[in-house]
């Protein structure tokens, strides 16, 4: 079978940088090596395919050679020898061998322990649908959601009143457990005290030694004028509490706004479609068109409007968010010329004679498209 390019295998680019060699390489060692993939043989093979690789393109006179002749350029033609490769091990794994199987197995190799200070809580997302004149203008939404929040009862301290904390018996304080499998030493959680090294004395027995307990929120949010798709309102120390009695998250909550039947938006502007008549279009003339206000403005149609015309309404569109509340943006009118389907005879009559009067051409040229 024909060898892949090195570069394909690493899956990185022909300019690729050293550390984005050696992060690639990483991901597929960790991925495909064969203490993890027990006799799976095409891991085996994925696995020397880009150890061979890697020797190659980290190594800086092997990579010009590749380069510039290909496999020529570094095929000695003997046996290859990929034991820089092992020897790269530690620097790739962050340590020795214990460190790439705690990689493998969710662990690290070197025996740590866990802040024991608080720490801060997760914050927490909301999504709310709201209508688009609400989006335009503001509006109040009420919301429930759940959150953790310091237990009561300790205070989030985790015990009962004047209990302390002590080394967790089965890891003596480090947070981790090691296991003896054949040659390797493989450190996982310790799963008494869930890697905090420490375990409480006495439990409160109304969070069973946690500190923190689940209550359903309510809340009224205010979103505020001029809000789109996307936008999100945050919410400051509303998300979770943190461990250890620790500080919480905050809530951000997400808006998503339902389309109107007549108004679309871009940015601060707003758009509507207007239909005139023939007669409208050609003499012009005064029409009353409805504001995102619920407001009827005159709007002048000059004579000889086109169809696809665009008028504009300053002032009357979106306001801006976080703005000055007569900061808005503007409302553009599109004229859409509507052809009447059904004519009376006496119409029809008219008609006729608006065409002779106007010389209708009966082979009209192209008009040129806009440049």
């Amino acid at each position: 079978m024909a060898k892949r390019d090195y570069y394909e295998v690493l899956g990185v680019p022909k300019g690729a940088t050293q550390d984005e060699i050696k992060k690639a390489y990483r991901k597929l060692a960790i991925e495909n090596h064969p203490d993890k993939n027990q006799g799976d043989k095409a891991a085996e093979e994925r696995f020397k395919e880009a150890s061979e690789a890697y020797e190659i393109l980290s190594d800086a006179q092997k990579r010009q050679a590749y380069d510039q002749f290909g496999f020529a350029g570094v095929d000695s033609g003997g046996p290859q020898d990929f034991s820089n490769v092992y020897r790269d091990f530690s620097d790739l794994f962050g340590g020795g061998l214990g460190d790439i199987f705690g990689s493998f197995f969710g662990g690290g190799g070197r025996t740590t322990q866990r802040s024991r200070g608080p720490a801060v809580g997760a914050s927490l997302r909301y999504d709310v649908e709201i209508d688009f004149k609400e989006a335009i203008f503001g509006t109040k939404v009420d919301i429930s959601y759940s959150h953790q929040v310091h237990c009561s009862t300790c205070k989030g301290s985790g015990g009962k009143e004047g209990a302390g904390k002590k080394l967790c018996p089965t890891c003596n304080g480090a947070g981790q457990v090691r296991h003896n499998s054949g040659f390797f030493s493989i450190a996982q959680t310790c799963p008494t005290c869930g890697g905090e090294g420490h375990v409480m004395e006495n439990p409160c027995p109304e969070c069973h030694g946690t500190g923190l307990m689940r209550k359903q929120q309510k809340l009224k949010v205010t979103i505020p004028a001029g809000v789109d798709t996307g936008n999100r309102v945050s919410i400051s120390g509303m998300g979770d509490a943190g461990a250890n009695g620790g500080p919480p998250g905050d809530l951000f909550v997400y808006v998503n706004v339902r389309p109107h039947a007549y108004f679309e938006r871009s940015g601060h502007d707003l758009y509507t479609q207007i239909p005139l008549s023939i007669t409208q279009a050609a003499l012009g003339g005064e029409i009353e068109v409805m504001t995102i206000d619920d407001v009827l403005v005159k709007v002048t149609i000059p004579s000889g409007t086109q169809n696809g015309k665009v008028l504009r309404l300053r002032n009357k569109g979106v306001p801006k968010l976080r703005g000055a509340l007569d900061q808005r943006g503007d409302h553009y009118i599109k004229i859409v010329v509507e052809t009447p389907r059904k004519l009376s005879r006496e119409a029809k009559k008219i008609m006729g004679e608006l065409a002779k009067a106007l010389g209708e051409n009966k082979r009209p040229t192209p008009i040129p498209f806009d440049d």
